[in-house]
């Protein structure tokens, strides 16, 4: 809206009006349309229409995102900087730029503000960095119910382009996409050890690695993160917190091709009026891993079925290492709110199943919670050395739509209060404490800084040499 604000107020002074003869002009007091020009108030689109005409502007140039001119786009980024937190920790005030302010003075503020993250920026990304920005960015798509409604719509329509109708998107669907958009996919064994993927922009050519087992449908996704980053027109992320939500976004993208938003919500609501929902039959008709089909679930459930969820992936540590809920389930955090880290309770079949002898479907349990009781589904599945596992769940009361709603296994939680898991029983606290002397195991990644370069976690040199040796190849 500060855009928009900064659109009328361009196209009003080119014109020559004052703020009250468009306020005559459009019918609404000077001091309502100062506050739409500032930002401080969202216009109803009978308003705006007014505005346009009274202007001679049609009503989509008012809407564009762009600034109208470079005194607005500066003024647009120094009011983005003022309202970081990163400003917010120097506890400086916010400087007002009126009208009259010069426009050197401008740059200069905003140059400063540039320095200021750029600086930041440059800081090692430590673990306590990345566990605040993924604790902001969980939040942020908390409010959004997990739905990303542009990037849907621009997944589905380049699905379409490639002529895929139903069922699992090809691997030759997804080269056609990639030839759509200019690339071309090559498949090589020597990729650096910090890079998943990498794309030459002027050759044309997106770097895969070799696929380790027949089919390699794992390469679809990573084939398709690598294009999403051309299609949401990404640039460097500067910070961790911008590396983030890339990383988010073009994982969504991955998805919605992989599951198409109509295919996937067809599939899932006939399910559901069956009462037969379940993450593994979804999975399977879309030919993708369990963890992905749990994930786009989160991401229509809400907005298309009507229903509330969780999902958790707990490694064999017990451990969450992703986490996504707003149907009130009390997941573990820490004093910043980080859930990721934390320890799944012992009681929940997230954890338990890892126990439990190997499974190949889903095992399902209702748990009673101080929250009230939920019904949850868990599949476990393994990563190299290490098991890992992949829950969905909803509230009691939807559980009635899923398949494993007849289960009897029942437990009762009370974490985070940590009487229920955490404390020792009490008479082996009281042999052992004092007696035991344990050498813990360091896990490598705690102390391991990312390296420093454009992208984090990319070594530059192994980046560079490679993309050279290709190009010379």
């Amino acid at each position: 809206m500060a855009t928009v604000g900064h659109r009328i107020r361009h196209y009003r002074t080119q014109r020559g009006l004052t703020l009250d003869r468009l306020g005559e002009l459009v019918d609404t007091v000077p001091s309502q349309l100062s506050l739409i020009e500032n930002g401080k108030r969202e216009p109803k689109l009978s308003l705006l229409t007014r505005i346009g005409e009274a202007l001679g502007v049609e009503l989509a140039e008012l809407l564009r995102s762009e600034p109208p001119d470079e005194r607005s786009a500066l003024e647009l980024e120094l009011a983005r900087y003022q309202r970081s937190s990163l400003y917010a920790k120097t506890n400086l005030p916010v400087v007002k730029v009126p009208r009259g302010t010069p426009t050197p003075m401008l740059e200069a503020l905003v140059g400063l503000h540039r320095e200021l993250a750029r600086a930041a920026s440059e800081k090692i990304a430590t673990p306590e960095e990345a566990r605040r920005a993924n604790t902001e960015l969980r939040a942020w798509m908390r409010e959004r119910d997990n739905y990303l409604p542009e990037i849907e719509r621009t997944a589905e329509q380049l699905v379409a382009k490639t002529g895929h109708t139903s069922g699992a998107l090809t691997h030759r669907e997804v080269s056609i996409m990639a030839e759509q958009l200019g690339f071309t996919l090559i498949y090589v064994s020597d990729l650096p050890r910090s890079t998943r993927s990498i794309t030459d922009l002027p050759g044309g050519k997106i770097y895969l690695p070799p696929s380790s087992i027949p089919g390699g449908h794992g390469l679809r996704s990573m084939a398709l993160q690598a294009i999403a980053h051309r299609v949401l027109g990404h640039t460097p992320p500067g910070d961790y917190e911008n590396f983030l939500r890339q990383r988010l976004e073009i994982n969504y993208f991955a998805a919605c091709c992989l599951m198409p938003e109509s295919a996937a919500v067809a599939y899932l609501a006939q399910a559901k009026k069956n009462r037969e929902l379940a993450v593994e039959d979804f999975r399977d008709a879309f030919g993708v891993t369990q963890e992905s089909a749990a994930q786009r679930f989160t991401n229509l459930a809400t907005r298309h079925l009507d229903l509330r969820v969780h999902f958790l992936r707990v490694g064999d540590d017990g451990a969450i290492y992703r986490a996504y809920e707003n149907d009130g389930l009390p997941l573990p955090t820490d004093v910043t709110g980080a859930v990721e880290g934390q320890y799944a309770c012992r009681k929940w079949i997230a954890r338990s199943a890892l126990s439990q002898a190997s499974h190949t479907t889903e095992i399902s349990q209702y748990t009673d919670t101080p929250a009230g009781t939920f019904w949850c589904s868990t599949q476990t599945g393994t990563a190299g050395s290490e098991a890992f596992s992949i829950t969905f769940g909803v509230p009691f009361d939807d559980a009635k739509w899923f398949r494993g709603r007849e289960t009897t296994n029942r437990a009762k939680s009370f974490c985070p209060d940590p009487e229920c898991c955490r404390n020792p029983p009490t008479d082996l606290a009281s042999h052992w404490s004092g007696n035991a002397w344990p050498s813990a195991r360091l896990h490598a990644h705690v102390l391991s800084p990312l390296p420093e370069g454009e992208f984090p976690g990319v070594d530059d040199n192994e980046l560079y040499e490679f993309l050279e040796r290709h190009a010379q190849g």
